[in-house]
């Protein structure tokens, strides 16, 4: 048997590992463990966040979260370090592009275990996001690249990444958004948080807002802020906030105004419910583009660039920018039925991860 490490630092970590969790179970050569390094500690991970994915709960907790993104970094790989050096894996997976993802690559390329990346290749081209900078380190070492659409490909080979290294398999977000949909679709919704205001409004849509960009400078905040009171004169919103993205709204003294209905943070499965039935998204995330696009949910990106371009070439997606004019024109058009007429991108098809387990099952000999 060969051992896989699976590294996980945030709970979105979690969404992209347990399709090939899933697909791991039960695997005749291929055994793995889970390992969380606790880069963001989140109470809503849970028993039931894990049943809910139909995973088993971490192997192991590193606890190694907090600090600045140097401090941070370090306490993981010193902590990865200890653990790879204990037990040697036969290689390691890791997942995206946060903290964990490039302090477990760079730990295990030192020691020569081999590293897979999945979510390979995506480049925003803004070297101010630590995402970036994360990506393009990790990418530089890993010896598999598990790709989820064509751009991501052509970095690659532009960085001058083996052909034999790089696999396009789809994506295993996309493997779990269809999983939990799926799952939705056969569960009682009414206890879900989120269930009451989707009963209480025809139509809405949803807000969801992070990146330091847009959150951190009182005059972005306020524009995009001014946007979206506007949007809400003819389409309430809801907006779960994130904490810093709320502390800030109270700092910068911004009232979004009544039809703007603020919630905290929210579970996976009361989220998914709320979203994917909302007549538009309005978003800064990169998952939540994809999401989007593979459940066919008009999506607004208010960002200047993406990561993701085949959410929009393909997909449900439109990339708005910040400006308010912008944004709202969007709107309008999407709810005006004149929208795009997305479609779910090639090998977005739920399958990804089987397709991730295949490649290692021949590499891992």
């Amino acid at each position: 048997m060969k051992t896989l490490y699976l590294v996980a630092g945030a709970r979105p970590n979690f969404m992209k590992i347990a399709p090939i969790v899933r697909a791991l179970q039960g695997h005749a050569r291929l055994r793995f463990k889970i390992i969380h390094t606790g880069q963001h500690y989140d109470r809503e991970m849970n028993e039931v966040f894990f049943e809910e994915l139909g995973i088993p709960q971490p192997d192991l907790f590193m606890g190694a979260g907090g600090g600045s993104h140097a401090e941070q970094t370090a306490k993981i790989m010193l902590g990865f370090e200890q653990l790879c050096v204990a037990e040697r894996p036969d290689a390691v997976l890791v997942v995206g592009d946060v903290n964990s993802t490039l302090a477990c690559s760079i730990v295990a390329k030192k020691l020569t275990i081999p590293v897979a990346h999945v979510e390979a290749g995506l480049r925003s081209g803004d070297m101010t996001m630590p995402e970036e900078i994360n990506r393009l380190v990790t990418d530089s070492i890993s010896d598999w690249f598990f790709v989820t659409e064509p751009s991501a490909v052509s970095h690659l080979q532009r960085e001058g990444k083996p052909d034999a290294a790089i696999h396009y398999v789809g994506h295993v977000m996309v493997d779990n958004v269809l999983y939990q949909a799926e799952q939705l679709a056969r569960s009682d919704t009414s206890a879900l948080a989120g269930d009451d205001y989707k009963r209480a409004h025809a139509r809405y849509g949803v807000v969801t807002l992070h990146r330091p960009s847009n959150v951190d400078s009182a005059e972005m905040m306020a524009r995009i802020g001014g946007a979206l009171t506007a949007i809400a004169a003819d389409l309430p919103l809801i907006f779960p906030v994130h904490p810093r993205t709320r502390a800030n709204l109270e700092r910068f003294g911004i009232d979004l105004g009544p039809n703007i209905t603020l919630v905290g943070p929210q579970a996976y499965m009361a989220f998914l419910n709320l979203w994917k039935d909302a007549a538009v998204v309005l978003t800064d995330s990169g998952g939540l583009q994809e999401e989007t696009t593979a459940l066919g949910v008009p999506c607004v990106t208010i960002r200047e660039n993406t990561e993701r371009p085949v959410t929009v070439d393909q997909g449900s997606n439109v990339l708005a920018g910040t400006d308010p004019a912008v944004i709202q024109a969007e709107v309008a058009r999407i709810l005006a039925g004149q929208g795009k007429q997305g479609r779910r991108p090639d090998l977005w098809d739920g399958q990804a991860a089987q397709r991730i387990v295949a490649v290692l099952d021949g590499q891992l000999r």
